[in-house]
């Protein structure tokens, strides 16, 4: 089956959909909100696809005529423009229609949870997440995302030993999944006397938010413990047993929090906790779908090497994708870092339709 018979499949679950909404008694309901937001996403592609089935349906009339012996020469040579200018048109428009097509990633709309932590290289390391977790925090405020960081722990020179942040906006996950990974800096340390370039490196999680009605977390799978707050060189200042550490027992997953708050560190843990769950559902659906068909852009395991920033050199470049910007000071303000991961998506749709036209 080719991707074009998927259009009239397309408008026929729109008009299903409509019908869905329209329903008095299911207002309100979890089924309501899902099929309300699957109607508005598939808006756009239904109205792309109209937009090309008009375009397409006026390619062949105008054909019809060039070819038709008893046609009017003036009404042929009418047809002839026509046909030009719209066979120009309709690879752009296929290709357009064949990426809104493309399998959605449902997690794609949600807000997200970014977690930072150093690698290989010491102090250096912890300073190179540290200009990380910047690094982002100045590209949401480009793109006016909401950018909130709910742990932070700092080493004595004020590079960081664990970060997590909230990113709030739209389609932030879509957006940010690709920069899961190692990320790799070669530059000259602060704490360096001889001027030699050192090599260092940081780990990126973006998981995407989970809701309860993805991931129901039972309290007899759960250990809650609270304990008093301490952060390295002092960073935490705290004299209560504000911290919380929960415990999910069937995974063995930890996620601690260690704010002023009790009540909003458990509430926050519960949200990572959550968030982690559903990223181990999703990346077990992942390996399923691997077995039939290698990702080239990258996975999101935080064990590969995604992306090397060397300072002497002032350029960024990613490895998925061979892509190298002499733009590093841009990209460590926000404001290139947008173009590395235009570059990425653009890479994965191209292998996504790929693969459609290898009829995998």
């Amino acid at each position: 089956m080719s991707w074009l018979d998927n259009l009239s499949k397309m408008i026929d679950r729109r008009a299903e959909l409509e019908t869905l909404i329209s329903s008095p008694d299911k207002a309100g309901t979890p089924e309501y909100i899902k099929w309300s937001q699957e109607y508005s996403e598939l808006g756009p592609i239904v109205e792309a696809i109209s937009a090309y089935q008009v375009r397409k349906t006026a390619y062949d009339e105008a054909e019809e005529i060039i070819n038709d012996p008893s046609a009017d020469p003036e009404m042929k040579e009418l047809a002839n423009e026509e046909y030009h200018e719209i066979k120009a048109e309709l690879p752009e428009q296929e290709r357009a229609l064949q990426i809104m097509l493309l399998p959605k990633d449902e997690a794609d709309a949600r807000n997200s949870i970014i977690e930072i932590r150093p690698g290989t290289g010491g102090d250096e390391a912890g300073l190179f997440a540290r200009d990380l977790l910047e690094m982002y925090q100045k590209y949401a405020a480009v793109v006016g995302w909401k950018f909130e960081v709910i742990e932070l722990a700092e080493n004595d020179l004020g590079g960081v030993k664990e970060a997590q942040a909230r990113v709030s906006g739209q389609n932030v996950f879509a957006r940010l999944k690709f920069e899961a990974g190692t990320h790799r800096v070669q530059r000259v340390p602060t704490t360096e006397t001889q001027g030699r370039v050192h090599t260092s490196a940081a780990t990126v999680a973006v998981l995407p938010e989970a809701e309860d009605i993805d991931i129901k977390i039972e309290e007899k799978d759960i250990r809650i413990d609270t304990m008093r707050a301490s952060g390295a060189g002092g960073q935490h200042v705290n004299t209560t047993d504000s911290a919380v550490r929960i415990t999910h027992l069937p995974t063995g997953i930890v996620v601690t929090q260690a704010q002023k708050s009790q009540h909003r560190n458990r509430d926050e843990a519960m949200r990572i906790l959550r968030a982690r769950l559903y990223e181990l559902k999703r990346s077990e659906a992942a390996e399923a779908r691997a077995a039939e068909r290698k990702c080239q852009v990258g996975s999101g395991d935080r064990s590969e090497r995604i992306r090397t920033y060397n300072f002497p050199q002032g350029r960024v470049s990613d490895h998925r994708i061979n892509l190298t910007l002499y733009k590093l000071d841009k990209v460590m303000v926000g404001e290139a870092l947008g173009e590395l991961i235009d570059a990425l998506i653009a890479a994965d749709e191209a292998e996504r339709l790929a693969a459609i036209g290898d009829g995998e």
